[in-house]
């Protein structure tokens, strides 16, 4: 019964957003279960319910973003094209809206210098990677473009509209607040295409 209790009152999905909150703002060494708790107003031992260990947390943080992320990429992918946005287009502008619109997700996943912790994010990394490419390489002209091209203008957009997020998400702005620098960068950027 008491299980029963706290599940109900403590979701998982509070627990993530709790301590994805706190892992970008304190860091992940300098936050302990105990402390997620406290901040969520309940003892350490109603986290163990849910999740075995920190690391099994973080983890859990990593995978749910990445899921997310690559959902919206995919809808990008399978969407029919639109006159006024190319697939490309729309693929960049909706990389820059999440992470802007999701900056300690994005932070979690892109952006953390932990090296025990890159190791949970490096294949989901690749995996969301490759989507975005096989996007980019799909409407890319294989009679304009040079092989070599075709792996290294995905890369290059990608890092493009990376240091675009890191540079604004120090601000924490959102996406609707910088909405026509960033479509000026993504044209600017799909000029090259």
């Amino acid at each position: 019964m008491a299980r029963r209790a706290v599940e109900q009152e403590l979701s998982r999905e509070r627990i993530l957003e709790a301590a994805r909150h706190l892992f970008v703002t304190k860091g992940y060494r300098a936050i302990s279960m105990r402390s997620i708790g406290q901040h969520l107003g309940y003892s350490h031992g109603s986290l163990y319910y849910h999740f075995k260990e920190k690391a099994e947390l973080f983890y859990a943080i990593v995978m749910e973003d990445f899921d997310h992320l690559c959902y919206l990429l995919q809808e990008v992918k399978e969407a029919p094209e639109q006159p006024e946005w190319n697939k490309v287009e729309r693929l960049l502008i909706e990389f820059i809206r999440f992470g802007l619109d999701n900056a300690h997700q994005y932070e979690i996943m892109f952006m953390i210098r932990d090296e025990e912790l890159l190791s949970y994010c490096r294949a989901e990394q690749a995996r969301c990677f490759e989507l975005f490419s096989s996007i980019v390489r799909q409407h890319m002209d294989v009679t304009e473009h040079t092989l070599e091209a075709m792996h290294t203008v995905p890369l290059s957009l990608f890092l493009s509209i990376h240091g675009f997020i890191s540079y604004y998400i120090q601000d924490r702005v959102t996406y609707d607040e910088i909405r026509p620098a960033a479509i000026a960068h993504v044209k600017t950027l799909c000029r090259v295409l």
